[in-house]
């Protein structure tokens, strides 16, 4: 039985206390729990009063390195707030989260080392997918040693291709690197793309480009896409086209994005969300992430799953509410690679 449907029998029989929340939360429980696609709970709960300052005065390229200061931790601390996070996901219900880890030069496999550990202490309680964070890239000879090293914890290959774009002019090499890997090793890959609402950004155009160039479709996962909404109706259906032909997936992540700065480009009227109404439309996979929690990146968001999923419906005006509860769940152990 379809929620719609469920609404207009809840009407007939004059059922005086229902709401959109109840019956969303009961069908997702009814299919097997909330999915965190997307989140960094290594970093998670590390924002204090003293380091707001970083939040508001820096860009989030900039915050890339100023992060460093909280991953010179320890194995111990590590394991502490990754138990923290993976605590709270389970308290609200959530089965399954996927996980990027700092592995680079400044958290070496710390961060790794302690949420294999975690993984599989809550194993019986939730399922836990780690993927690697490459904020330092994977050009400069020593991020490269500590994205190789990487693969021997992670069950899905990580990128950031902005990073080497930046610094090296190398974002399709950065591209490269993450695939050809991901297919040596016979894992997925989840790439942070388009993350700057700007139409200066191409990268989800390029992502689709580059899986069917290294033959992955099915494979991979576009994190983010904020960027797509910004661009002309015209290049968006023409990247709905790739996408689709790609097999190619989409992870939101609606509170990471809605603080995104203001700035004087014109472009299509929209919100700073992955366009999900779109992308649904055009038959292409979208699960949901809380992204990051309490800490330099986002210091106010929570990891309330259905805080993000209802940020998702309203943004987008997407009141498909059968779709909802498929992004929540089924899509989110589909780009986990825990479903087909």
């Amino acid at each position: 039985m379809t929620i719609v449907l469920q609404i207009v029998i809840t009407i007939m029989t004059a059922t005086p206390h229902w709401n959109f929340k109840d019956l969303i939360l009961k069908e997702i429980k009814q299919n097997g729990g909330f999915v965190n696609a997307h989140a960094h709970i290594d970093r998670a709960f590390t924002i204090t009063p003293d380091s707001l300052d970083i939040y508001r005065k820096h860009t989030l390229e900039e915050k890339w390195d100023l992060v460093d200061a909280v991953k010179d931790a320890s194995e111990e601390v590590y394991y502490k707030r990754i138990s923290q996070g993976l605590e709270l996901m389970i308290s609200q219900g959530v089965t399954a989260v996927g996980s990027f880890i700092d592995i680079d030069p400044i958290a070496e496999d710390r961060a790794a080392k302690a949420a294999v550990r975690a993984k599989n202490q809550y194993k019986s309680q939730i399922a836990v997918v780690l993927i690697n964070q490459v904020l330092k890239g994977v050009i400069e000879p020593g991020a490269r040693k500590w994205f190789d090293r990487a693969m021997e914890y992670v069950d899905i290959v990580g990128g950031l291709p902005k990073r080497d774009e930046r610094d090296y002019g190398k974002g399709a090499e950065h591209i490269d690197i993450l695939l050809s890997s991901a297919k040596k090793y016979g894992k997925m890959a989840h790439i942070h793309v388009d993350q700057f609402n700007t139409q200066k950004d191409k990268e989800t155009e390029l992502l689709a480009d580059k899986t069917i160039e290294h033959g992955m479709q099915g494979r991979v996962v576009a994190v983010h896409s904020i960027s797509l909404a910004s661009h002309p109706q015209e290049y968006r259906e023409k990247v709905y086209a790739k996408l689709k032909k790609a097999e190619v997936m989409v992870i939101g992540c609606p509170t990471a994005w809605i603080d995104a700065p203001r700035h004087e480009e014109l472009q299509p009227f929209h919100n700073a969300l992955t366009p999900v109404d779109e992308l649904v439309k055009h038959g292409i996979t979208v699960a949901i992430g809380s992204d990051n929690i309490a800490d330099y990146m986002l210091p106010f968001t929570d990891g309330d799953m259905w805080n993000e999923l209802k940020l998702m419906a309203i943004g987008n005006r997407f009141m498909n509410l059968d779709e909802l509860v498929k992004i929540a769940t089924v899509n989110g152990r589909k780009v986990l690679g825990l479903s087909s």
